[in-house]
């Protein structure tokens, strides 16, 4: 994220929702909380901690005059813990199952007695133990750490991005269909494809349509420009 940033999760997946027709998908398809690859799996947080955010409130401990040091000590081991109930394999007999602490430590190059002793302290590992045991579950330190807030901001910005993308294809499919008809790219055309995108996008917030009108832009450019060396070359041959 850039400077200056400020997590907004409940934002973030109002600029989501705003999108999700034109992608072809329904809120629970994109924005569901619980279960495996939902909301709270993806951000490390509690079931009730995302509905809160999503609801646009301060968990109760944000700004609680809680030792900053000693919550973030908690915050690392709860999401480690986390992690373990959560990132479940297939045992040979076929049952899923959590990882023992003996296999997350040999994951993570440190011993069963240490890892087994950090979590009942609550005291966390330091940066290079604490990687080491994100990555062993397929994450980045950035799950751990992350406040709840930005946690979840980080998954949501993720998932607006792919909707933009599949937004833009959505609307690159139709404006396709516009110049097979004629009507988008006729020089008399009253609705050109700008003028067709900035409509179909006019319920969408400013900083989530402007991308796509300017991809769009760029296309229909391009296609002008194809058309034109098309144009010459038929004319010159």
């Amino acid at each position: 994220m850039s400077e200056g940033y400020v997590a907004d999760p409940a934002r973030t997946a109002r600029d989501i929702a705003s999108l999700l027709e034109r992608a072809g998908l329904g809120r629970e398809d994109v924005l569901r909380v619980e279960g495996e690859g939902g909301l709270s799996y993806a951000s490390g947080l509690p079931v009730e901690d995302v509905h809160a955010l999503l609801r646009g409130e301060l968990l109760p401990h944000d700004g609680g005059g809680a030792d900053p040091v000693e919550e973030r000590h908690r915050r690392v081991v709860a999401r480690i813990v986390f992690l373990r109930s959560t990132r479940l394999h297939t045992s040979p007999d076929g049952q899923r199952r959590a990882y023992s602490l003996a296999e997350v430590a040999a994951g993570a190059g440190t011993s069963t007695q240490w890892l087994d002793k950090m979590i009942r302290t609550e005291k966390a590992p330091n940066l290079d133990h604490a990687a080491g045991i994100a990555g062993f579950f397929g994450e980045s330190i950035d799950f751990l750490v992350a406040e709840p807030a930005q946690a979840l901001d980080r998954v949501l910005q993720l998932i607006h991005k792919d909707l933009l993308e599949r937004t833009v294809a959505r609307q690159e499919q139709d404006l396709q269909r516009l110049r097979k008809t004629g009507s988008a790219d006729s020089p008399g055309s009253v609705l050109g494809v700008v003028d067709y995108a900035a409509r179909a996008l006019a319920d969408v917030p400013e900083d989530t349509a402007q991308p796509i009108i300017a991809l769009i832009e760029s296309v229909a450019r391009r296609s002008r420009e194809e058309r034109a060396r098309e144009g010459r070359a038929d004319a010159n041959g």
